[in-house]
């Protein structure tokens, strides 16, 4: 009898043993459940030059609402500078982000990193800049060249048609410096003299050595319009003391300041911080596979004294 409830007892324990070590027990569905759950989303972000105001506040934002959506960044800074941020979209795309953002340094220059997203199945959305070829879901920008003619129609209302002055452009092939070209002379070929247009790069020390060299060929020149802040900036260093109007486009914090002390006369204000926004917002339409718009405006508004 002994042995029996001995033999028995080690059945039970046996077979209880089984039971708790079972590979279907309820603590195991639990830890699978746990780390099987959505995996988080990688945006690639590509910023053509953090040596901007502008396009640190976009950077920023961007970061802030991707953080408040709960997705993970990863921002390069190309520094101006096309074949890097070719080489730096290329490593995200090895990287496999989900998504990617890209404020091109060159619309022409990126269109082939653009394309290897496409085949890699990655979305891309551009801010502020477009790309000449390639797929992208969505372009998120200001009207560069209503803007253009709001700059333009300002410095006619102060100086009155005819009168001379100077373009200071953006980088060349930058999609932003040919439509704030395009909306600066759609008023000014018509009524003004623009006796000068040369590119600065967006800098603000080109626009200082580029003003100075233009004052010297062309001493009459009334106004200049210049396709960012920062060289409407570096254009009032080289003015000094002459009376000349000068009209950026951003609305940087140090543009919006120069305005407020009576020196930069106006700037065509943008709203990266929107823009950041809007691209986050942008990519969780996609993540939810939702539709979104091909090109996306965000408002622009003329920044004056008055």
């Amino acid at each position: 009898m002994k042995k029996f409830l001995l033999f028995f007892s080690l059945v039970f324990v046996f077979v209880a043993g089984c039971s708790m070590d079972s590979p279907g027990s309820g603590s195991e569905e639990e830890s699978a459940s746990d780390t099987g759950g959505d995996e988080e989303t990688v945006i690639g972000v590509s910023i053509s030059t953090l040596n901007n105001p502008f396009f640190v506040t976009l950077r920023d934002s961007i970061e802030e609402m991707a953080e408040e959506k709960g997705y993970s960044v990863r921002i390069v800074d190309a520094q101006d500078d096309s074949s890097k941020q070719v080489n730096d979209i290329e490593d995200l795309v090895q990287q496999d982000v989900d998504y990617l953002i890209i404020n091109p340094t060159d619309s022409a220059a990126v269109s082939g990193s653009v394309e290897s997203a496409n085949s890699a199945d990655i979305p891309v959305i551009t801010v502020d800049r477009s790309v000449d070829s390639g797929e992208v879901a969505a372009f998120i920008a200001s009207d560069n060249i209503e803007g253009g003619e709001m700059g333009a129609q300002f410095i006619v209302d102060q100086v009155g048609e005819g009168a001379q002055v100077a373009e200071l452009e953006g980088v060349p092939g930058a999609s932003a410096t040919r439509e704030r070209g395009e909306g600066f002379n759609n008023i000014a070929s018509e009524s003004l003299d623009v006796v000068s247009n040369q590119t600065a790069n967006f800098n603000r020390a080109e626009g200082l050595d580029v003003t100075q060299n233009i004052l010297q060929a062309n001493p009459d020149i009334t106004a200049i319009f210049a396709h960012n802040d920062e060289m409407a900036l570096g254009a009032l260093e080289a003015l000094s003391d002459q009376d000349v109007i000068v009209v950026g486009f951003d609305g940087t914090d140090d543009a919006r300041a120069s305005v407020e002390a009576g020196e930069l006369d106006a700037t065509v204000a943008q709203q990266p911080d929107l823009m950041g926004e809007t691209a986050i917002n942008t990519v969780e339409q996609l993540v939810n596979g939702e539709e979104v718009d091909s090109e996306i405006k965000v408002e622009l508004e003329l920044v004056t004294q008055e």
